[in-house]
């Protein structure tokens, strides 16, 4: 058994919806060079976990239809993010999968909130999968990532951040969601876990 089959690389929200130039984001004029940069500088990094017999985990965040297809959209989103509308993020769609680049994960949770454990199957798969260490990536740094860093933490996972593999839709935004987490998970770079692995 590889020595790598308790880790697992937790990629969040790294969905065409938020990345892709024709997704919910980019149609709204959201696109950001720091977040679209991030498949192609973690792609070397999902080949060498597939590689080391490590797992790769992908998170989705999910805007559940209701009625009619209607999205149920938490008031604090809508707010912040006016532009979502029927067809985003949609169970199944092209905008809720994750961007061709790093290609389906091993295992994919939708997620309905920042945190991908709240409400998800995800503590659920990684105990089944024998997962006791996290490399997390993703986006945003100061959302989605630092919400399931701080709930995998209080789950006993042995959490590492990689402070290149996120991003957020401003660089100082980024750097202090990172400095906050410093008490809660190791902090490292994709090339890092890439020699790690070996």
């Amino acid at each position: 058994m590889s020595s790598w089959s308790d880790c697992a690389l937790l990629l969040c929200d790294l969905q065409n919806d938020f990345i892709h130039p024709d997704g919910a984001y980019g149609r709204a004029g959201q696109g950001n060079a720091e977040i679209a940069a991030l498949p192609a500088r973690l792609k070397p990094l999902v080949d060498a976990m597939r590689a080391a017999g490590g797992w790769v985990v992908s998170t989705h965040f999910t805007l559940v239809p209701g009625r009619g297809g209607e999205p149920f959209i938490s008031p604090h989103l809508k707010k912040l993010r006016p532009f979502l509308a029927k067809g985003d993020f949609v169970p199944g769609g092209w905008g809720h999968a994750q961007v061709d680049t790093l290609g389906p994960a091993d295992i994919a949770v939708e997620k309905v909130a920042f945190s991908a454990f709240y409400m998800s199957r995800l503590e659920w798969v990684l105990a089944r999968a024998g997962v006791k260490r996290l490399l997390v990536a993703g986006i945003v740094t100061n959302g989605g990532v630092a919400s399931t860093v701080r709930d995998a933490a209080v789950r006993d996972f042995e959490v590492t951040l990689l402070s290149d593999g996120c991003a957020a839709f401003d660089p100082e935004t980024h750097r202090i969601a990172v400095e906050a987490l410093r008490p809660v998970a190791k902090v490292g770079t994709i090339a890092e876990a890439i020699s790690a692995i070996g």
